[in-house]
C-alpha cells in the first residue's frame, strides 16, 4: 500500500511540475500527426528548468528499471525529434548504449536511419517524450527492426491515450507510460489547477478514441 501511495504521489507531482512550467495548453492546436487537439502538452520546454527535467529524467528511469527491467535490453534507442533529449539523459541514467533514429535517411556516409552501434539480435528499448496515434513510434520501430534490432517494448513519459498503445501492440510492441493524460488531467482538477471545463476538454479527446 505505501508503495502505490508513493507511486500516486509522484505522479501528482510530476503533472504539478508541467502544470507550474507552463507545459499543458488549451486551444486549437496542429500535431504533428496532422491531427487536430483542444489541448497541447509540449515537453520540449522541460528542459529549460534544469531541477523539473532533472526530477523528471529521473522519473522516468526509475519507472522503467522497475517496470520494464534493465535485463530485458541490450540498447536503448531515441526517437526525434522532441524525444531525442529525454531518451538520452535517461539512457545515461540507465548507463545503457545509446542509439537515436533519424527522420530520413542519411544521403551522405552510411546509407542508414538509425545512429549508433546496432548489432542484429539486440534488444532495443524505445524511448520517447510522448504518444498520441504511436504513428511516429512505429515508424522508428521499423527503423530499429530493419536494422536488425529486436523491438519489443517501448516507453514514453506520457500516452497521451489517443490511440498509440493499441497501434504499438498490433505491431508486437508494448507501450509502458510512468503518466497518462487522464492521470495528469484528474490530478490538476484536484489540485485546483485546471477547472472543470478543461478537465472535460481532455477527457473528450480521450473518449473520441
Amino acid at each position: 500500500m505505501k508503495i502505490e501511495k508513493d507511486n500516486q504521489d509522484t505522479k501528482e507531482r510530476m503533472a504539478n511540475i508541467l502544470y507550474k512550467i507552463d507545459a499543458l495548453k488549451f486551444g486549437v492546436f496542429k500535431l504533428s500527426t496532422g491531427k487536430a487537439s483542444p489541448y497541447y502538452v509540449d515537453l520540449r520546454v522541460i528542459p529549460s528548468f534544469p531541477d523539473a527535467f532533472r526530477e523528471i529524467c529521473d522519473f522516468y528511469t526509475e519507472y522503467i528499471a522497475r517496470q520494464v527491467g534493465l535485463k530485458s535490453f541490450d540498447r536503448t534507442a531515441g526517437v526525434p525529434v522532441a524525444g531525442l533529449i529525454f531518451a538520452s539523459q535517461v539512457a545515461y541514467n540507465l548507463k545503457k548504449p545509446f542509439l537515436y533514429v533519424r527522420k530520413g535517411v542519411r544521403l551522405s556516409g552510411r546509407d542508414r536511419r538509425v545512429e549508433g552501434v546496432l548489432a542484429s539480435g539486440d534488444k532495443v528499448l524505445m524511448l520517447d517524450d510522448l504518444a498520441t496515434t504511436g504513428v511516429t513510434l512505429k515508424k522508428a520501430v521499423d527503423a530499429v527492426r530493419a536494422e536488425g534490432g529486436v523491438v519489443t517494448d517501448a516507453v514514453v513519459f506520457l500516452d497521451r491515450e489517443e490511440g498509440g498503445r493499441q497501434l504499438l501492440e498490433k505491431n508486437g510492441v508494448q507501450l509502458h507510460s510512468p503518466l497518462k493524460i487522464s492521470e495528469v488531467a484528474n490530478s490538476l482538477y484536484d489540485l485546483g489547477a485546471i477547472d472543470k471545463d478543461s478537465l472535460k476538454t481532455i477527457q473528450k479527446q480521450i473518449k473520441k478514441q
